[in-house]
């Protein structure tokens, strides 16, 4: 069967399913803004714990970090990105998954070759373009003062 680039399209068009970019929204939301709140309710128990609002701050993303380590251990990240969808790569908790997943992944492989060396497979350019960009947009400011 000869089809042109054109007509191929077409028919993989017809033949894929549709997205449900309406519920994707909604679910990504609702799960994206849970994480949000259960933060929150870290840093206020942090707070009532005695700490002060910027240690525990720092306190809160250390636990999150630590969460969603141990749930992606657990294989339960998973399962919450599966149903939740873009609401998991809330910045902190999604990181913590990226430098987890390879790790698991690749622990067959050994510490050093595997663990280690895949580990930072994923966050790895997102930690060099992040520190590339803040430093550029450092001297930007202290260039424009």
């Amino acid at each position: 069967m000869d089809m042109t680039p054109q007509e191929y399209q077409q028919y993989v068009k017809q033949k894929a399913p549709k997205s449900p970019l309406l519920k994707d929204t909604v679910l990504a939301f609702v799960v994206g803004g849970a994480i949000c709140v259960v933060g929150q309710l870290i840093q206020n128990g942090w707070t009532a714990a005695g700490l002060e609002e910027k240690t525990a701050g720092t306190a809160t993303s250390c636990t999150l970090v630590f969460l969603s380590a141990l749930l992606t251990g657990l294989n339960l990240y998973n399962k919450l990105a599966r149903f939740g969808g873009a609401g998991t790569l809330v910045p902190i908790t999604g990181f913590a998954n990226a430098v987890v997943s390879p790790a698991i992944d690749f622990r067959s492989e050994g510490f050093v070759t595997g663990m280690a060396a895949k580990m930072f497979l994923i966050a790895g350019p997102v930690i060099v373009f992040g520190t590339l960009a803040s430093v550029i947009y450092g001297v930007v400011l202290v260039l424009l003062g």
